[in-house]
């Protein structure tokens, strides 16, 4: 299984530039709706080298694809990715599938201050999602109080939630084989601490991998649990003013 990470667009708190002004379930800018084409038209057209590996040194070069040729796709329920992946869904002609637990650390919540501390807020309703995404497909997890509905979640518990992901993601691997193509749109911390549960080097507070937004991860499920990093944070989608 090919596998796909792709981190949201710009978000309004992205651009903040003072994060006492976040807000809880921020929407993409402009800058990141144009983001969010600009990925989705790559996937779906955009030239994408492939290595193929021969039995020799002279039989392994580098072939030429047109699109990805995803077959499935994924996104948290924070309004960020769900925009980011609707052109996504949209170029590919795909319906999107809600994956709760591909939400940013902390889930949807505000920092109130001293007096008020982290206060956690229950994220979209399950009518408030379909109505801006008719044809997405939404888990019994989304409900008419909400996704999140609970405090903010710490780092233990997030790298928790990424060692479940990653064994889930094995499964998945497992049940499609090695033809299927999987795209997630989730969230540039949860996807470095998801990143580190698949290599096995949870806890590493002192390692990071970082994503520019809507930039592009590969990792292969391959035979025998092993895996195979393509590239990280790879974006020849953006042009240099696109890039944040």
């Amino acid at each position: 299984m090919e596998l796909y990470f792709i981190r949201h667009a710009q978000s309004y708190n992205n651009a903040l530039p003072d994060m006492r002004d976040r807000v809880m379930d921020p929407p993409l800018t402009e800058l990141g709706q144009r983001q969010a084409e600009a990925v989705a038209q790559h996937l779906a057209t955009g030239i994408n080298p492939e290595m193929s590996v021969g039995v020799s040194e002279e039989d392994t070069s580098v072939r030429r694809r047109q699109g990805y040729g995803i077959t499935r796709l994924y996104c948290s329920a924070m309004h960020r990715a769900l925009q980011t992946t609707q052109p996504i869904g949209q170029a590919l002609d795909l319906a999107p599938e809600v994956w709760v637990d591909l939400h940013e650390h902390g889930g949807i919540y505000l920092d109130h201050g001293p007096d008020g501390g982290l206060v956690g807020y229950p994220g979209k309703t399950r009518s408030e999602i379909l109505a801006e995404f008719p044809d997405y497909v939404l888990p019994d997890a989304v409900t008419e109080q909400g996704w999140w509905n609970r405090d903010h979640e710490d780092w233990p518990a997030c790298q928790g939630r990424a060692i479940r992901v990653a064994g889930q993601l094995r499964e998945l691997a497992e049940q499609v084989g090695q033809y299927e193509r999987v795209a997630m749109v989730s969230h540039g911390g949860f996807l470095a601490v998801l990143l580190k549960a698949l290599l096995n080097h949870l806890p590493a507070e002192d390692i990071f991998y970082h994503h520019f937004n809507t930039a592009i991860t590969r990792v292969d499920f391959q035979s025998g649990g092993k895996l195979g990093v393509r590239y990280l944070n790879r974006i020849p989608h953006l042009s240099p003013e696109l890039v944040s």
